[in-house]
């Protein structure tokens, strides 16, 4: 699949809105009448306008599990720990300060006195209980939940072998003290409470309109969602715009520089840089792969490209045939020509993947991996009854609506279909429609990717757990869940890492999944958007950001 060339010069930035018969975003208007861009008066006024690619499926932060669902909620909710911009240290949020037991198993948060919810009430330690309780409750069938396993006793409570949530590791002794003791040291702890999940919801509010304990109850509408962060929801329209204005209760009121972010879902990346260029966006959520060699070229000092624990990887459904065969799977793995797509498909920075855990992971080794083997390949495809692809029942890859996706979907169907005699079909749909097939089991081969949510292997590895609420590939092996097991007993570094290494070694055997490669975050950002620090989990903490007029 030939790459479309990136040959058109980009046209000069002015403060035009350009005529359209299709209007982007609503503050994008039709008519050529000169008149001040969204950036220039968002400049003045302190708005921040900032594109989020697909439309959010949700808001509450126990549910979702999408990246442009979670910039808006780092607006909206505050953590129990935020972090430093430049160097990722963990910095006051919720709790003023904190002590860690020294056998790394016990964290005590103290909780500041004036923390409290949007509608006013006090943000107390009994709402992070009742919080993390209810992402435990089954009924609630949150995807992330498994990683609350690190909590003592939440395994137990999560997977209904106990309806005692005494038993789980969180306390309240009094309102402003919270206690997490951990079944292992996990030196990730306090980064892993930056995501979405783990930030404290209102559970009282949330049981004003439904079952607080199952999804659907519409609590994140406006006008009803009670939040903590330096922001609060104002408006919602849906495939338009979300808008987040500035709390009037947040604690550190006084030095938030931003007064609203409005947040703009698209599946564009071509209107996307179109709203971009013509004045309506700071920060878009991607760039379209055939304008960054021109962006380059002419723009350099808009075009940002940051380092990102980004892996791209097709999801391979095992419960379904012929994917059932072990031998299948490595087969189309093997004859992935990751260099092909990264060098040439892509060409924004892309690294082969031939694991599923980036090598720029901190104190991590990745397995050796070819990146392809097609005699293998072959000899796999054969053995499993399907020599040169014949007899072999045709394949379909599911994927959401976007061009990069789409390019990298079309370049491997023609690799499988010219190198292994496949019949490969391509369906692509809206994110919501991909995210409710993808937890339904309702696909053959999904490409998905997946985000650090620390700077740990772990984060990567956990997502093929057996009880894993991310997995939705139907693989899981006791010897593998193991070996995690095993790593997170282990102090030592380096035998952790070894074991880590080997549990993917393993995972990769198996082929639940093929890694197809690395992802640097490549966006654009106008010069008058300051104190943006990129950090490799792509977390924005937007008290730090402000405008320059």
């Amino acid at each position: 699949m030939k790459r479309p060339l990136a040959t058109d010069r980009i046209r000069p930035f002015t403060g035009i809105i350009f005529c359209a018969s299709l209007c982007l975003f609503v503050a994008i208007q039709t008519g050529c009448a000169k008149r001040e861009s969204a950036v220039a008066l968002g400049n003045r006024t302190g708005v921040l306008h900032f594109s989020i690619g697909s439309e959010p499926t949700d808001l509450d932060p126990q549910i979702v599990t999408g990246i442009g669902e979670a910039k808006v909620i780092h607006a909206l909710f505050e953590p129990l720990v935020s972090f430093d911009p430049r160097t990722l240290k963990p910095v006051p949020a919720l709790a003023e300060r904190w002590e860690i037991s020294p056998d790394g198993l016990t964290y005590t948060f103290h909780l500041r006195a004036d923390a409290v919810w949007s509608n006013g009430d006090p943000l107390t330690a009994q709402d992070c209980v009742d919080s993390w309780r209810r992402i435990l409750t089954p009924s609630l069938g949150a995807d992330y939940a498994y990683l609350f396993y690190v909590l003592r006793g939440a395994e137990d409570f999560h997977k209904g072998r106990t309806t005692d949530f005494a038993t789980v590791g969180v306390a309240a002794p009094d309102a402003h003290t919270f206690v997490a003791t951990l079944t292992h040291p996990a030196p990730y702890f306090l980064q892993i409470l930056l995501n979405s999940p783990w930030r404290p919801v209102n559970v009282r509010r949330i049981a004003e309109f439904g079952n607080a304990y199952q999804r659907g109850t519409p609590w994140t509408r406006v006008g009803r969602i009670v939040t903590s962060g330096p922001f609060v929801l104002k408006e919602w329209t849906p495939h338009q715009r979300l808008v987040a204005e500035k709390s009037p209760t947040y604690w550190d009121l006084a030095h938030v520089y931003l007064n609203a972010i409005h947040f703009y879902p698209t599946d564009s990346v071509d209107a996307e840089e179109r709203a971009f260029r013509a004045g309506q966006l700071h920060i878009t959520y991607t760039l379209s792969l055939s304008k960054i060699a021109a962006y380059r070229r002419d723009h350099p000092a808009l075009l940002r490209t940051d380092p990102y624990l980004n892996t791209y990887f097709f999801r391979f459904n095992t419960r379904r045939a012929p994917l059932d065969d072990e031998r299948v799977r490595r087969a189309l793995s093997l004859a992935i020509d990751r260099t092909a797509i990264a060098a040439k498909v892509l060409a924004g920075g892309q690294q082969p993947a031939p694991t599923l855990v980036p090598a720029a992971t901190p104190g991590y080794t990745p397995p050796a991996r070819p990146d392809r083997d097609l005699p293998v390949a072959r000899r796999l495809l054969a053995e499993a009854g399907y020599p040169e692809g014949r007899g072999a029942p045709p394949l379909e890859i599911l994927y959401n609506n976007s061009e990069t996706i789409r390019l990298v979907a079309e370049s491997i169907q023609e690799m499988w279909r010219r190198d292994l005699g496949l019949n490969v079909t391509l369906q692509n749909q809206e994110y919501k429609v991909v995210f409710a097939n993808r937890r339904a089991g309702n696909f053959q081969i999904l490409l998905s990717d997946w985000v650090g949510d620390y700077l740990d292997a772990t984060t990567f590895l956990d997502l093929l757990r057996s009880d894993a609420g991310n997995n939705h590939t139907g693989w899981g092996d006791p010897a593998y869940d193991a070996l995690l097991d095993r790593a997170n007993a282990t102090v030592d570094t380096s035998a952790r890492a070894a074991l880590l290494q080997q549990a993917e070694a393993l995972m990769l055997d198996h082929a639940p999944i093929a890694p197809l490669y690395f992802n640097p975050h490549v966006y654009l950002i106008q010069p008058s958007v300051k104190n943006w620090h990129p950090n490799p989990m792509d977390h924005a903490d937007y008290r730090y950001v402000r405008l320059e007029n």
